[in-house]
């Protein structure tokens, strides 16, 4: 099923609310490509939406702001790998061919692979693992083409196969990010980065840019890239929610007013929402009374509790800010900050750690999730025996206490033939090793 969309913003397609997985801000690459005679294949994953001024030519031809291929005098068709800066679950492909108008392919096909580690392009060639998540479908000239995907699978490359050839401005991948837990095993991390999963969820104004610039896990270049709002008359403030990747211990926040000189905010205040809550509930506006199906909590809930007081910011500076440790304990997964009187921040962190349930529920995730392929290879360089790995991969998706079964009864070999050892490998693998190990 085919959507299209001729804005030129950059901005999603209408109802497309997911980061894109492919982006060059979150680490995207294109790896290869069959042609890039006309336009380079970087082109594709280039941020900002395609532009182009007609009558500019290089040695080449016309410059232009995209992928393009020489015409084929031969039979066969062009194509672009593709990795993922963020590994994740596509939920729909841009297809963008703005300016291309009679040199635009005619049709599409997009497949996904997952693989472990960095293959290079010659890895990658192997048809085996591959996946069509986009039949081969017409493409329309100078237009945002959106393509739906139902694959549940997390991948890691996706390859753009164009008919015959011709000009693809961008590509865009959107979906669920699905970080690999074994990653973060024993570290602090940001656990608001878009880059782990985590997503900025309701703001009180996004006049001038957007708060979903917030949490990106580069750093802005220029004031347009962070989060500004409309001035205000009546004291404020402007406010933002943040759903964190994972429930976690926060440590420290990191707010950077980069490259607002004379228009960031004054100060700052951060609530902290608890465990108690599921993710549901924090995905509308934290606004009292504000519509949405699942609202935040209004102010003074109290499902909202400081983590840090009013506090004052500097401008064109970053911020470190210690937070003082909850007296419950408790997980936090989600920060609403309040921004006096109105809004001009370029980043927010919220350093800490994953807490052991959170680590627990993105194990089961990911490994849920994998192609059968990887998720064979995963098992398997973990240590465990072929048939084992096999046997384990074949009962996907695994129950969130699938674990627990397995650790009943005494013994070397646990109910259904499971020894020991090979529950140590997959408890560390669904859960994190134990707080003792080295990792």
């Amino acid at each position: 099923m085919t959507a299209v969309s001729d804005a030129r913003d950059g901005r999603p397609a209408a109802g497309i609310t997911q980061p894109d997985l492919a982006s060059r801000w979150l680490g995207g690459s294109v790896i290869a490509a069959s042609d890039e005679s006309f336009g380079e294949k970087e082109n594709l994953l280039t941020p900002a939406a395609a532009a182009f001024e007609p009558g500019h030519y290089s040695h080449r031809g016309e410059i232009v702001d995209g992928w393009e291929t020489k015409r084929r005098r031969e039979r066969g068709h062009d194509w672009a790998l593709i990795r993922l800066g963020a590994p994740g679950v596509v939920t729909s492909v841009e297809v963008d061919t703005s300016f291309f108008t009679g040199n635009h392919p005619e049709s599409c096909l997009i497949e996904a692979c997952g693989r472990e580690g960095y293959p290079s392009p010659a890895e990658l060639a192997d048809p085996a693992g591959w996946t069509v998540i986009v039949p081969r479908s017409p493409l329309a000239a100078d237009t945002r083409n959106t393509f739906g995907v139902t694959d549940p699978c997390r991948y890691t490359h996706l390859r753009l196969s164009i008919f015959p050839d011709g000009g693809v401005a961008r590509l865009r991948a959107h979906g669920h990010i699905v970080p690999d837990p074994r990653q973060l095993d024993g570290l602090t991390i940001d656990l608001a980065s878009e880059r782990h999963g985590g997503a900025v969820v309701a703001s009180s104004d996004d006049f001038y840019t957007s708060a979903r610039l917030l949490n990106r896990p580069d750093t802005a270049r220029s004031m347009g890239e962070g989060w500004e709002t409309r001035r205000r008359r009546d004291g404020g403030p402007d406010h933002v929610v943040i759903r964190l990747a994972f429930p976690g211990h926060v440590r420290q926040l990191i707010v950077d007013t980069a490259h607002f000189k004379y228009n960031a905010s004054a100060e700052i205040a951060v609530q902290a929402c608890g465990e108690g809550r599921t993710a549901g509930d924090i995905r509308a506006s934290a606004a009292a009374g504000s519509a949405g199906p699942e609202p935040a909590p209004p102010t003074g809930s109290p499902d909202w509790a400081p983590l840090l007081g009013r506090t004052r910011l500097q401008p064109d500076t970053r911020h470190v800010l210690p937070v003082p440790a909850a007296s419950d304990g408790q997980p936090v997964t989600a920060i609403r900050l309040d921004a006096f009187p109105d809004g001009g921040i370029s980043r927010v962190r919220v350093i800490g750690s994953v807490s052991p349930g959170a680590r627990r529920q993105a194990g089961y995730r990911w490994l849920n999730s994998l192609p059968a392929g990887q998720a064979l290879r995963c098992l398997a360089d973990a240590g465990l025996p072929a048939d084992l790995a096999a046997a384990v991969a074949g009962q996907r998706p695994l129950a969130a206490h699938w674990l627990d079964g397995l650790r009943e009864g005494p013994g070397s070999v646990r109910p259904g033939g499971m020894p020991d050892g090979a529950i140590r490998i997959l408890t560390a693998m669904l859960a994190g090793p134990p707080p003792d190990s080295p990792g």
